[in-house]
């Protein structure tokens, strides 16, 4: 059965030609799939600029569109990302971490990254949406270099992998046209408070 971690979707459409040129472009037959993944991931950080740091149109979210316009949101980013990891025979999703918008408290977004498969480390996340002052993410298995530490308490690392993108953003990257359309209706997730159950001890009979 094939994993859904290396499927071809609407979104993750790695079997586009494009998106599939430039995975063989940068899988460049190598068998290491650390340094093939090393390679993809500093392509889409560096050569894909951020769509609200760049003040950049179209609005992307198929991976296909993303390379061909050359500009994405986070989440586009990560879709064109895990579309060259999967081209290239390595396991991707995607991640999510809710994050203050103003970096002070509510209110709050959702921020993509990825999930890889790696042989030698196993799931190892990282952060393509691209770098800039105050913004350092790396390639550095097993560490985790994310663009963004998680500082608020209303902020959070949501953990799982996904392997297609939430609806939510989906909505939002299919709805708006320009940037700041986007930007304004950036979609949050509601947190699901910890609760916690004190353990009752058993009465004797």
């Amino acid at each position: 059965m094939t994993s859904p971690y290396l499927e071809a979707s609407e979104y993750i459409d790695w079997q586009h030609p494009q998106v599939l040129a430039k995975a063989q472009e940068l899988g460049a037959d190598d068998a290491d799939a650390s340094a093939t993944a090393r390679r993809c991931f500093e392509f889409v950080r560096d050569r894909i600029p951020h769509s609200l740091d760049h003040q950049l149109n179209p609005v992307t979210c198929q991976a296909s569109e993303v390379l061909i316009h050359g500009t994405g949101y986070c989440c586009a980013k990560s879709h064109l990302l895990a579309a060259l990891l999967r081209a290239n025979g390595i396991p991707a999703g995607l991640c999510y971490q809710r994050l203050s918008r103003h970096g002070n408290g509510a209110p709050y977004c959702l921020h993509g990254l990825n999930a890889l498969q790696l042989p030698e480390f196993g799931w190892y996340r990282v952060d393509a949406r691209g770098n800039k002052p105050g913004v350092q993410a790396e390639f550095m298995p097993p560490i985790e270099r994310l663009a963004f530490p998680i500082s608020d308490p209303g902020e959070a690392d949501l953990r799982e992998i996904w392997p297609e993108p939430l609806p939510s953003v989906v909505k939002v990257l299919r709805g708006c046209r320009t940037w700041d359309q986007a930007w304004g209706r950036w979609p949050d997730v509601e947190l699901i408070p910890m609760v916690r159950v004190d353990a009752h001890p058993c009465k004797s009979a």
